[in-house]
């Protein structure tokens, strides 16, 4: 059974970083330096350094390199708390690429990777990426991966073009994505490689103009052009790429979903303060039914969200891969914080489109969640895994009469269109969850 208590220490380290995070980052939201690129890598650096003095950085790494490893669930406790300002993971260096980046490395890389590029992230000392998605390529399906490194025996000379490439700007750590072509000197297939951003041959097309300004230095365009990597550049094995991308991927969307619980904790705290004190036709916003109806949906929501969060938490706890879990509460929460981000702007009026209410960028952030990552197609990236559990535990006999039948069923309810659906989902096991999609 999940325990639902939060222990007392678990609950003051939370109470600590929610004060941190009020106290001595919120001020920060109207620095220029948060720019519509998100925060610059200056502003980025003093956070940090509050963060250190506080004894706050990096709380989530593993004891072995200083930090409190908490479990799952306990981060989900943690991070939501960080979330209150979408600038709190960046302060505290639990933000998205690095906080995945730091999980994965310190999963796979060996001692020498260890030390070059995973512990001056943590220090919080420089930034990483994950260079995955491709414009014609990667992104949804990571299996169109089209970047290629060719192996001469000695090094790898990649070549391909990224996009939405988060922190790409002034990043040191650079996890690479490639798919090594066949080779007499070994094996090939998707492979992950580590190098430093400054390395010959990495080339930042531009900064996209994106909806969302909450990652530091934004998302980029980026061209591998002849980039020459030694072999001790290889990330774990040649070829497994894809399994290391899921190990990463489980985790790191219940940490998106923890922060953003949190930006939306918040934007519900404003505008419930501004349906107190605020009045029309005689009475306090709140006292309208209306407005109150509003409220009400949102606390709903939000609890909603955060037990599933820590239901799929628990799974990773208790040695699930957690990929179906985590799959189906990143698709639920993403779209439940969004529906709670609209009806805060409702209640607020014109001052929730604005500057003003403190919410006007967390409007912007929550579209972000409803299309689960700017790299991400929703209907394809979460969807499918959720789609194919509910049919496998739903109904049994050959694939093509399972196929009749549940199309048959979604267009009697109404819920997708049929046609929508990847019925090579339906006709695969899911009992092995280690199945890469």
């Amino acid at each position: 059974m999940i325990d639902f208590d939060i222990p007392a220490g678990l609950a003051a380290l939370r109470d600590e970083i929610r004060a941190f995070v009020v106290e001595q980052i919120v001020p920060y939201e109207t620095d220029p330096r948060l720019t519509r690129h998100g925060p610059d890598d200056e502003l980025r650096a003093e956070l940090v350094e509050l963060a250190r003095t506080a004894g706050l950085l990096t709380f989530q790494a593993p004891k072995r390199f200083g930090g409190r490893e908490p479990s799952h669930r306990e981060q989900a406790v943690l991070f939501e708390a960080a979330g209150w300002s979408t600038l709190g993971p960046v302060a505290l260096n639990c933000a998205a690429p690095d906080e995945g980046n730091m999980y994965l490395l310190g999963k796979i890389a060996n001692a020498e990777q260890v030390d070059e590029f995973l512990l001056p992230v943590l220090d919080g000392r420089q930034r990483s990426v994950f260079a995955m998605t491709e414009p014609d390529g990667a992104g949804a399906d990571p299996n169109q991966l089209a970047t290629i490194a060719e192996f001469d025996g000695t090094d790898y000379v990649i070549n391909g073009r990224k996009w939405l490439i988060t922190g790409a700007h002034g990043a040191r750590t650079w996890i690479i994505m490639a798919r090594v072509a066949p080779n007499p000197h070994g094996p090939d297939g998707p492979t992950l490689f580590l190098c430093d951003g400054r390395t010959p041959g990495i080339e930042l097309e531009r900064v996209m103009n994106t909806m969302d300004r909450n990652y530091v230095e934004g998302h980029g365009v980026v061209r591998f052009a002849d980039l020459r990597l030694p072999a001790s550049a290889v990330l774990g094995e040649v070829g497994q790429a894809l399994r290391y991308a899921q190990l990463r991927l489980a985790p790191a969307r219940l940490t998106h979903c923890m922060r953003w619980l949190g930006a939306a904790t918040r934007a519900q705290s404003i505008a419930v303060a501004h349906a107190r004190t605020r009045t029309a036709f005689g009475k306090p916003l709140g006292e309208h039914q209306g407005v109150s109806f509003m409220i009400a949906d949102n606390e709903i929501a939000l609890q909603q969200c955060r037990l599933a969060i820590w239901w799929a938490c628990w799974a990773l706890d208790s040695g699930a891969k957690g990929r179906h879990e985590s799959s189906m509460v990143k698709a639920y929460v993403s779209e439940e914080l969004f529906k709670v981000a609209d009806r805060c702007v409702q209640i607020l009026g014109g001052i929730g489109i604005s500057d003003d209410s403190g919410r006007h960028d967390f409007l912007r952030h929550a579209r972000l969640p409803a299309l689960r990552r700017p790299d991400r197609s929703p209907q394809i990236r979460d969807r499918p895994a959720g789609t194919a559990l509910a049919v496998a535990l739903l109904l049994g006999g050959r694939p093509r009469r399972r196929q009749r039948v549940v199309q048959g069923r979604i267009q009697r309810h109404g819920l997708v269109q049929a046609k929508q659906l990847n019925w090579a989902f339906c006709h695969r096991t899911v009992r092995d969850d280690n199945e890469l999609t």
